[in-house]
């Protein structure tokens, strides 16, 4: 991580099973949400209460993109780190958008309400998120005007 990035670590549930996609140069792409639900215990009614929702849209790329496509699905309870990027892009009618998102460095499945088994297998360490600007199609080139964010 570089100086001046902003560091997070998020524990949440996915709501949907991730979207595995390959850019122009056969980088792979994982976009997913993650949702993280405050819990409080309300000691009057002695139940817990759920707070609002916060929704986390997150990118991982290259092998572990792929290890999260093949290992998690919706509802996955998960522990990610990573760093948030801003992303800016141009609709094609010509309205400028921008939109937070978490660029995934680690993630694993959370223990404290489940059991999992896991299937450990070697694979290359080259996982790593592309250099330079990773807010673009994965092949260090700006997205396109009218694109869609990678998220």
């Amino acid at each position: 991580m570089s100086f001046g990035e902003t560091p997070i670590t998020i524990i949440g549930n996915l709501t949907a099973d991730p979207e595995l996609k390959f850019t122009a140069s056969g980088q792979a792409l994982a976009k997913f949400t993650v949702a993280s639900t405050p819990r409080t215990f309300d000691r009057e009614a002695n139940q817990w209460t759920d707070g609002t929702s916060t929704f986390f849209r997150c990118a991982a790329w290259r092998a572990l993109a792929e290890h999260v496509a093949e290992s998690l699905a919706k509802g996955s309870r998960v522990v990610l780190s990573g760093r948030i990027r801003q992303h800016d892009w141009q609709t094609p009618e010509g309205d400028n958008r921008s939109m937070l998102a978490v660029e995934v460095d680690e993630i694993g499945a959370s223990l404290r309400f489940t059991t999992i088994t896991i299937n450990a297998k070697r694979t290359s360490s080259n996982g790593a998120a592309p250099a330079g600007d990773t807010w673009n199609t994965g092949d260090n080139q700006p997205a396109a005007a009218g694109n869609e964010p990678p998220f």
